[in-house]
């Protein structure tokens, strides 16, 4: 790898001698392979080393072919970089009651499933992405992590401002230059520039600026970059605490994990993970508690009531107006406990979103551009209503519900391709769930000579190639 003239002159004057030097021969090497195991929906034991910061992190020996591993697709993990599941010690440390928490920045989804897989219940994340093109697969894994207290949105951080303190915590991984990446992506060297750096500390304090008055005061802060330079790093965090208003947090680290502090002369701390200190990619996170003093943002009780019962349908914008209909109690007998859901019809699907949280619901879909939200439990069709694949990998889904069918890796591997399925004879006709190592990877309709695909077109695997050598997160 050809570092950049001008980024190794700056991150040799920052890090020092000695240090550098280690990082410049570190980011020659290969880098670490980590996953981090969805304990609500398996509990298969992963051999690999632990991440230390994380209840569920596993270092991998090796890269395992992850497209060809029904298991991934039907979310029992997520493969996430190392130092990125730090947020996971940083909710653990500040949260230890339901909150609303928002996600800014959040596709393609490892911080996001990561802090929904450690929020305690009851509570509700927004996970957003302004870019069209990658809310979908944000939107995905979300899904597939099987939570019901999520809502994916489409917006530009701006829209949040609308939200007067509805957040008590605000996660953001903004945009960055991309040191921390370079020896995954090649790209990200090319494009490196100092004008760059300059470019993304602007963005980034935009960014930060239009959602503060989403996060409620005395509300926590999460700030990330996955980028090595001071100034969208420790000069961002000065300036959210000096400008925005809010304390910088400490966060307990044990000395082994060989986290960095603070390369600056400001007096804050801050969690740097430097490849050639710790098994991880590039990394920084700092942490910020707002401000309790005034402001309007204080009136968050008085904007909900006035809003949250008053939504006007529109069309436009992504806000679909709601059909009224009955949903069936046997379509809401799929789920666990459907006393605890509101159920609504948007456009064809049936969408059922967890009551507790039904008016901070109703302002998202009045402010934002909802993408997907709680469990999506079928889809219209006629007189039909057609299982949806949501149901099939929410953990709230009731057992017994849906007949079962086990497919063979083959038949596994098929289904995830959207090809035609032939269940055994004895498999009645109808809506089957079928599942893979007792795990649901989705629905389909046995007709008899074969069951027709309910995979989701998009979500299919493309590839028609198979490794003649497997290599699996979990051995048989």
């Amino acid at each position: 790898m050809n570092l950049p003239s001008d980024f190794s002159q700056r991150t040799h004057e920052l890090l020092g001698d000695n240090d550098y030097r280690q990082l410049e021969d570190a980011l020659q090497d290969e880098a670490p392979v980590s996953i981090r195991v969805n304990s609500a929906k398996c509990d298969k034991e992963v051999k690999g080393e632990r991440v230390p910061w994380s209840a569920n992190g596993i270092y991998l020996a090796e890269r395992p072919t992850f497209t060809f591993d029904p298991l991934f697709h039907a979310g029992c993990y997520y493969v996430q970089e190392a130092s990125s599941m730090f947020v996971e010690q940083v909710l653990k440390t500040y949260v230890s009651s339901p909150v609303v928490m928002l996600d800014l920045c959040a596709a393609p989804g490892g911080k996001s499933t990561a802090a929904r897989a450690v929020l305690p219940d009851g509570s509700l994340l927004v996970a957003n992405e302004v870019m069209r093109n990658r809310v979908q697969i944000l939107a995905e894994n979300l899904i597939k992590w099987g939570n019901t207290e999520v809502v994916v949105t489409n917006n530009d951080p701006s829209d949040f401002a609308a939200l007067p303190g509805m957040f008590d915590v605000v996660l953001t991984d903004v945009p960055c230059s991309g040191e921390g990446m370079f020896r995954k992506d090649a790209v990200a060297v090319e494009e490196w520039s100092a004008d760059n750096v300059q470019i993304c500390r602007q963005r980034q304090r935009r960014i930060l600026a239009d959602v503060w008055t989403a996060l409620k005061p005395g509300g926590l802060l999460i700030y990330s970059t996955c980028t090595y330079n001071r100034e969208e790093d420790e000069d961002n965090v000065a300036w959210i605490a000096r400008e925005l208003g809010a304390e910088v947090l400490e966060v307990p680290v044990r000395p082994e994990w060989n986290i960095t502090g603070n390369l600056t002369e400001a007096d804050f701390p801050v969690y740097r993970f430097l490849p050639h200190k710790t098994k991880g990619e590039g990394f920084f996170l700092a942490v910020l508690r707002k401000d309790t003093e005034g402001g309007e943002e204080e009136r968050t009780g008085d904007y909900l009531k006035e809003h949250a019962g008053g939504r006007k349908d529109k069309k436009k914008g992504g806000r679909e107006k709601q059909q009224v209909m009955t949903v069936p109690k046997e379509v809401k007998d799929w789920l666990q406990h459907p006393e605890d859901y509101q159920f609504e019809v948007k456009g064809t699907g049936i969408v059922a979103f967890p009551k507790k949280h039904s008016e901070t619901y109703a302002l998202l879909q009045q402010v934002l551009k909802v993408i997907h939200a709680g469990v999506t439990l079928g889809e219209l069709k006629g007189k039909d209503i057609v299982p949806d694949h949501s149901l099939a990998m929410t953990i709230a889904m009731r057992q017994g519900k849906f007949l079962q069918a086990e497919l063979s890796y083959e038949q596994a591997i098929g289904y995830l391709r959207k090809e035609a399925v032939v269940l055994d004879s004895s498999v009645p006709r109808g809506y089957i769930l079928l599942t893979y190592k007792k795990i649901p990877l989705g629905f389909a309709k046995n007709i008899g000579n074969r069951a027709n695909n309910l995979y989701p077109q998009e979500w299919r695997i493309r590839s028609g190639y198979l490794p003649d050598v497997l290599s699996m997160v979990w051995d048989d």
